[in-house]
């Protein structure tokens, strides 16, 4: 089903059982699988690859004991030129995409989230909301991405690293800060960075570390909790 409202390019594939609702815009020469939802006005890019079973643009929801509810007026997701995304990923409103961004299949992006040019969010990551990545970032399989993070160019995250923003675990107590990875940092996997840790330019943390305190530059941190080594 294609919205009589949305504007749709020349050279388009488009599967079976898309839905495209009203005021999407859609590029030239975008290949869309079978199964996959477009909301209102989402804006898509030339040359861009969209997998089985996604969606985009979706809108926020919450219940009552959630204390951080979303907002309500979002801006439409944008997705560049030369994006992929793969199956049965998940991409909310208020998102950009950049030019040539790869989103891998299972992924999840919430809303007020920024990818930077070129940069690789792995299967299975979570990405929660307020969250910047920059340029050619790589963020690898089943990595948690928690809210209001920042995340600077050229940094690699390896598997299954998890991250956190709430320091007092929902007391209320604790303004929402998730880590700061400095420009060309690397992550190993299983690695856990605690709330409001700025891990520096060019640092290296070890697998499987757990990250309690802010990490200099150029240094190299391993161990629970995670130490200086020289």
């Amino acid at each position: 089903m294609i919205h009589p409202t949305a504007k749709i390019g020349e050279n388009i594939s488009i599967g079976e059982n898309v839905v495209i609702e009203e005021n999407v815009i859609i590029g030239d020469h975008v290949t869309i699988g079978h199964h996959v939802v477009i909301k209102k006005d989402t804006m898509i890019g030339k040359n861009v690859q969209i997998g089985e079973q996604t969606v985009l643009g979706k809108s926020p929801s919450s219940n009552k004991k959630m204390k951080r509810k979303p907002e309500k007026d979002l801006e439409p997701l944008m997705i560049n030129d030369h994006v992929v995304v793969g199956c049965n990923s998940v991409i909310y409103r208020e998102v950009k995409l950049n030019t040539g961004v790869f989103i891998g299949d299972l992924a999840s992006i919430r809303e007020k989230v920024t990818i930077g040019e070129d940069s690789i969010i792995g299967r299975n990551v979570m990405v929660e909301t307020n969250t910047k990545v920059g340029k050619r970032v790589t963020i690898q399989t089943g990595t948690y991405i928690t809210a209001d993070m920042i995340i600077e160019d050229e940094v690699f995250i390896g598997p299954c690293c998890s991250t956190s923003n709430d320091k007092y675990m929902g007391q209320g107590n604790f303004k929402h800060q998730g880590p700061i990875i400095r420009r060309g940092a690397k992550i190993g996997n299983n690695a856990t960075l605690l709330p409001a840790v700025t891990i520096g330019e060019n640092a290296i943390v070890g697998a499987g570390s757990v990250i309690t305190k802010d990490v200099p530059a150029h240094k190299t941190i391993v161990g629970n909790p995670g130490r200086i080594i020289k």
